[in-house]
Order: structure tokens, then C-alpha cells, then sequence
């Protein structure tokens, strides 16, 4: 018999910036890691509990969250894990806050390959090590502290116990899968898998397969069994984001799987229990999704036990400041930056623009301005020209269709001069634009299905 190939621990790699991520990934697999990635602190956390990794490396800036309080949060759940921590040149007490909370090294930005190598090598090479968990598991990737937010800790903290259907609504970008995964990370099921499913992200024929699962030979390209994300979440929680977005037929099995506990793969003969507790979310309007035939009364009824709103940015005072700050803060770092705050009058601006984008376009805005200036006090005319374009008086965009000739400019005089395929980047960029970077709104507002829009931007190397 020969010598048995080297089985190297599985590695979990959060980073943001799909360039560095599929970078770090190359590097982790040329040294033989079974390698999962996730560009969110969400996104992150959910693939923690799908893959349960004996190494994470993990960037400390993230677009939705803290790198640490992400890290606490999984130290607190599997004190064995080894965190190798990503922070930007000259955020040395970073690194050192990272250290002290528990983790097993830290890499300067720009990371050189034969140190990775060797920080992954020792991680694995690293004794078994058992650290108590830091205070307070439930780590808080919220930030802001206004009442309306105080209201929505108060409600995740009241529903995170039972086992009660949660029904998230808000408008796109302003947290609920952040939501979602507080309830999670609150209830008897925190130890369990987190699993979130788009469905409005996958097409609708190939929904069901990702839902319930398929049998090998159950359809073309089927060639092994796959369990799906029902089964994945055996045990914890399943996320069904853009829930509104699901097709009428798998509606109706989705509600026999809440009645019965049960799921039946795709070709497969033989019902099968599991254990989960659902947790849905939609940007729309779910009242009206019923009123028009487009979603199951009987669903709704059985998935609206515990509703819970997520409140808009331009509701929530002066959090928009103090998430602005904070992630101006992180993104300096990243960067290698220092800015001195925000100017008087930018405060005064954020706080009467309409964000149709939410959270999620605030921390584009400064983003941009960390990655375009070198630093000092922010004033308004280092912000991004589109952010004038909105009206600061003017009614917030909501999800109803609007036509074509409605579209806020920003697109080219001389459009009819352009390639069919440039033309059409443009007007799906500019709709995206005005409904705050929403891919649903967007796929309604130009009558194709949002998963036409995922593939689109995804070819285009565009992060959603």
C-alpha cells in the first residue's frame, strides 16, 4: 500500500474584494485546503455553519459588518477554530485588538503569498486549543442606536426562543438577512447550520432542485445526488430571501414541507423529515403579492406568525451618521487612510438625502470616497456626483413599475450610436440606479425575471 495523501483542514475565506478572494483561494487550495468563500459578514456566517472550517481567514473590514464582532461570534459557537485575521497596512492596533480577542494570527494588506502559505501551515500544524467564549455570543453586527433599531433588538431578542415562523419585510438594503441571522445566532438553534437561499437569485426551473434537493439521473446534469438547502438546514435555520419572488408551483410544495415537516427530493420516491425553523424576507409588499394571484394566501397566512419591518435609513435619525462614520473608519483602514469625520455639512446632507438604497448605498458612498481621497475632514465635494442626483425633497422611489422614458439620466446624449449590448448595460445600470440598487425592483421595472439580472451582472463582474 502507498503512503495515504495528506488530508488538510477545510479553510473559510471572508473577504469582500473578489479579486484578493479568489487570489486567497488559489493559494489555500496549491496547499491542498478544501477551501469555502463568502464576500459578507452574512454571507460568512452562514457558510461557518454550512462548512464548519477548522481555519478561517478573515478580513477585519467587511461591507455589512465588524471582522471582529463576526469572529467573536464564531469563537463563541467553536472555541477550536483558527482565525487568521486580514488588516490593512499601518492597523496595527487592529491587529492587536484581534490577537487579544482570541485570534490565531494576523497578515498585512497586501498579503505575499509564501506568508499566507506559511500562516495556513501553522494553523494547521496548531495544537487543539479550547478558548473561553468572549462575552456576549449574540455578537451585534448592527450599528445604530436610534428607537426604531432599539425596537428591532427588542423583537429579535422576544422571537430568537421560539420556534415561531419570522417575516421579515423592509426595503432592499437595509438588513434582514443581518436580521435573520441575529435570530439565529439568539435561539436554541445557534449551533445548528444557518442556510440562506435567494429566490429571486436562481432560475425558477432550477429553484426546486435548490430547495428540496435532486437524486442522481433526476434530470439532465444531475450526476450526483445533492441534498438542498431544506435539508442543509437540518437542525438550524433556513433563510428564504426574496421569498415574494417564488414561483406558484413550488409555493405549493413549500407549504406541504411547513405542514409536514417533510421534504421529497427531486426523483426521489421517499418523503424525508427535517428540522427546521424558516426564516423569510421580501422588499415588497406581501399583501399586495397576494392580492394580485402572485403568492399564496394559505403561505403567507402560515409564514406571517411573527412579522418583523426593518425601518428604512432615512427613518432612523442619526444612525446614518454613525454607520457612515464608522464604516469611513474601517474603509480607511482597509486602505491605509486616515480621515478626520465627516464636515458639518455632510452630516447635514446625509441626514436629509432619501437613501432609496439604504444601508447598502451609504456604505457604497463611502466606499468610494475612502478608495478616491487620501484622507482629511469629508466635505461635499469629495462625495459622488450621483448622490446630487437624488431628490432631497422629492417622494423616495418605490417598488411600482415606471416606464422607460421615466428613468433618471445618466445615460449618454448619443445612446442610439452605441452597441446593442452597451446600450443595454447602460439602461439596466441606470434602473438599478434609481431603485437604490435593488435587482428585483429593477426586473420588475424592465419585465424580465431577476435572475436574468444576477447572470447579467455576474458576467459583468458586478457585486449585488
Amino acid at each position: 500500500m502507498g503512503n495515504r495523501p495528506v488530508r488538510h483542514p477545510p479553510v473559510l475565506i471572508i473577504e469582500d474584494t473578489i479579486s484578493l478572494r479568489l487570489v486567497y483561494r488559489a493559494i489555500a487550495m496549491a496547499a491542498g485546503h478544501p477551501v469555502a468563500v463568502a464576500g459578507s459578514a452574512a454571507e460568512g456566517l452562514a457558510q461557518f455553519h454550512a462548512t464548519a472550517p477548522n481555519i478561517v481567514l478573515l478580513d477585519v473590514v467587511l461591507p455589512d459588518g465588524d471582522g471582529l464582532a463576526l469572529m467573536r461570534a464564531m469563537l463563541a459557537e467553536r472555541p477550536e477554530t483558527l482565525v487568521i485575521v486580514l488588516t490593512a497596512h499601518g492597523s496595527v492596533n487592529r491587529a492587536i485588538e484581534a490577537m487579544r480577542a482570541g485570534a490565531q494570527d494576523f497578515l498585512v494588506k497586501p498579503v505575499d503569498e509564501a506568508r499566507l502559505t506559511a500562516a495556513l501551515a501553522n494553523a494547521a500544524n496548531a495544537p487543539q486549543r479550547t478558548l473561553p467564549a468572549p462575552a456576549g455570543p449574540q455578537a451585534n453586527l448592527f450599528i445604530g442606536s436610534s428607537e426604531p433599531m432599539q425596537r428591532i433588538h427588542g423583537k429579535i431578542e422576544s422571537v430568537a426562543k421560539s420556534m415561531a415562523t419570522v417575516f421579515i419585510t423592509g426595503e432592499s438594503g437595509t438588513g434582514k438577512e443581518l436580521a435573520a441571522l441575529g435570530i439565529h445566532a439568539a435561539s436554541p438553534r445557534a449551533n445548528g447550520p444557518f442556510i440562506a437561499l435567494n429566490c429571486g437569485a436562481i432560475p425558477q426551473d432550477l429553484l426546486e432542485s435548490e430547495v428540496f434537493g435532486h437524486m442522481k439521473g433526476s434530470f439532465t446534469g444531475a450526476l450526483s445526488d445533492k441534498p438542498g438547502a431544506a435539508q442543509a438546514a437540518d437542525g438550524g435555520t433556513l433563510f428564504l430571501d426574496e421569498i415574494c419572488e417564488m414561483a406558484l408551483p413550488l409555493q405549493t410544495k413549500l407549504l406541504r414541507f411547513l405542514q409536514t415537516s417533510t421534504i421529497v427530493p427531486v426523483g426521489a420516491t421517499k418523503p424525508r423529515k427535517v428540522n427546521v425553523r424558516i426564516v423569510c424576507a421580501t422588499n415588497r409588499d406581501p399583501m399586495d403579492a397576494v392580492r394580485r394571484g402572485q403568492f399564496r394566501e394559505d403561505l403567507f397566512y402560515r409564514l406571517f406568525v411573527v412579522p418583523i419591518h426593518m425601518p428604512p435609513l432615512r427613518d432612523r435619525g442619526d444612525d446614518v451618521i454613525e454607520i457612515a462614520e464608522t464604516a469611513l473608519a474601517r474603509f480607511a483602514q482597509e486602505e491605509g487612510r486616515h480621515f478626520d469625520g465627516l464636515s458639518p455639512e455632510v452630516r447635514a446632507l446625509f441626514r436629509r438625502l432619501p437613501w432609496p438604497g439604504n444601508v447598502r448605498q451609504l456604505l457604497n458612498v463611502i466606499r468610494n470616497i475612502a478608495v478616491l481621497h487620501m484622507g482629511g475632514l469629508v466635505t461635499p465635494g469629495m462625495l459622488p456626483e450621483s448622490l446630487f442626483l437624488q431628490g432631497i425633497d422629492g417622494p423616495t422611489p418605490t417598488a411600482t413599475d415606471m416606464p422607460l422614458h421615466d428613468i433618471p439620466t445618466g445615460l449618454p446624449p448619443n445612446l442610439l450610436a452605441r452597441p446593442l449590448a452597451e446600450i443595454e448595460r447602460l439602461v439596466i445600470e441606470a434602473v438599478l440606479t434609481r431603485h437604490g440598487g435593488s435587482v428585483p425592483k429593477a426586473a420588475r421595472t424592465l419585465e424580465v425575471s431577476p435572475s436574468t439580472l444576477y447572470r447579467k451582472l455576474e458576467g459583468w463582474g458586478v457585486k449585488t
